[in-house]
């Protein structure tokens, strides 16, 4: 198992050397290794790389709007030593991630999917620097909830059952969920525990960007494309409306809530290929 904060790559071969690099950002509180059945999905036609657990390094620190994420995102891509500009995919945080950096940095980019990443802007993101302002963040959306996670068990069985019972979890292929204990637990005094950390989860949803207009201003440097889950209760609430603004035509839907590329890890990679190949011009 990779060790946290070290690059994570997916095996490839040495035919493969001449592939497109494709550098992959998790979502919140899944290390990569929990997208293995989706990202191997992708290994034919990418070199897969990626940092394991975001938001982990201290010298990366959690801090409002993420712009020390930005940079350990920054520093990952650079770290694989690329010869020529990445593909970037990101899954909620890292389909944000990849947007400002792409904004930050086009000359290490080649084009941006965002799965399930929707903009918060316009007068959403201006409740969201209120509620900062009042100290109210802890009292809405994702935090309120992962701030009282359970994070341990007595063994990585019992915690495949814990996560088995979850709606959310339940509808996973089985081989999915078995990653997530894989990869997302580490042993513990007295059976396992989360591996991504309680209070950096909840940190990261109390920091979401208010700022992200600054990152989506037209015409964006890099192509870039959406896809969305059709019943995900993230783009509910956040709304579509800025992300269709910025992808235009390159806005797809796929069946599935927000985690859909960890629901239906094959169908979520055909459409994450072919958005990349569109927005290639492939």
């Amino acid at each position: 198992m990779p060790e946290i904060n070290q690059p994570f790559w997916l095996p490839s071969s040495e035919s493969q050397s001449n592939l497109p690099v494709l550098h992959f950002v998790h979502g919140n509180s899944f290390p990569t290794g929990t997208y293995s059945v989706f990202l191997t999905q992708l290994k034919s036609h990418y070199q897969i790389r990626a940092l394991e657990m975001h938001g982990h390094n201290p010298v990366f620190p959690v801090t409002d709007c993420w712009p020390e994420l930005c940079k350990e995102l920054i520093a990952s891509i650079e770290a694989g030593k690329s010869t020529q500009p990445v593909i970037l995919l990101g899954h909620s945080l890292g389909g944000m991630l990849s947007l400002m950096v792409a904004k930050m940095r086009p000359d290490l980019v080649k084009c941006v999917v965002m799965l399930d990443s929707p903009v918060v802007a316009g007068w959403r993101a201006a409740v969201l620097r209120v509620a900062k302002i009042f100290g109210l963040e802890n009292y809405f959306g994702p935090a309120k909830f992962s701030k009282k996670r359970r994070k341990s068990w007595a063994s990585p069985e019992e915690a495949y059952q814990h996560f088995f019972t979850k709606p959310a979890f339940a509808i996973w292929p089985e081989q999915v969920l078995r990653d997530y204990i894989q990869y997302g637990t580490e042993p513990y005094p007295k059976g396992v525990t989360l591996r991504f950390k309680r209070d950096i989860e909840t940190s990261i949803y109390r920091t979401l960007p208010h700022i992200i207009s600054r990152f989506t201003s037209l015409p964006f440097p890099v192509p870039i494309g959406f896809i969305c889950g059709t019943t995900s209760e993230e783009c509910r609430q956040a709304g579509i409306y800025h992300t269709q603004q910025l992808v235009g035509e390159n806005f797809e839907w796929i069946e599935g809530g927000h985690l859909y590329p960890l629901e239906s890890p094959e169908q979520a990679a055909q459409k994450a290929h072919a958005m990349i190949q569109k927005l290639l011009g492939n």
